[in-house]
């Protein structure tokens, strides 16, 4: 299941799936927000994968930016324990602000150990946001952390 509020995107990412002859794929084209609120229920999900998201680069728009408490305790209420939560970026800053966000969630552990930063995962397929920022020398950021069950926290 795909979620995407861009709607190029949602084409883009269709004709991708089509190419590649892609028969289980349901996209979403809404707010993930109101998505994971409105039509997940509780403890569903094995992983949920967020790439790139939009940095919101200039401090007076960081409040908008995806990866904030709320929306990570609302990942997590939809998480199965044991479930993953796999985030990257190539904006250092929002890298650092996401590793403060879920770090500082109960209910979850780095995969990577305290404060550190995982691989690259080899599923995690390369995209046009991480090349560009590639090209543009940004680094990139994996986060992977696990969902605990709320008895262990």
């Amino acid at each position: 299941l795909g979620v995407e509020v861009h709607r190029p995107g949602v084409g883009h990412l269709l004709r991708l799936a089509d190419d590649a002859g892609l028969t289980n794929l349901r996209v979403i084209n809404h707010d993930a927000v109101d998505v994971m609120r409105q039509q997940i229920p509780d403890r569903t999900l094995d992983r949920v994968q967020l790439f790139f998201p939009d940095p919101w680069h200039k401090k007076r728009h960081h409040k908008r930016r995806l990866i904030q408490p709320d929306f990570v305790e609302l990942l997590c209420s939809r998480l199965k324990p044991g479930a993953t939560l796999h985030l990257a970026t190539d904006w250092e800053n929002y890298a650092e602000h996401m590793m403060e966000v879920l770090s500082a969630e109960r209910l979850l552990v780095n995969s990577a150990g305290p404060g550190a930063y995982a691989p690259r995962p080899s599923y995690r397929p390369l995209t046009k946001f991480e090349q560009r920022g590639l090209r543009l020398g940004h680094g990139v950021w994996d986060l992977v952390f696990e969902r605990q069950p709320a008895d262990t926290c």
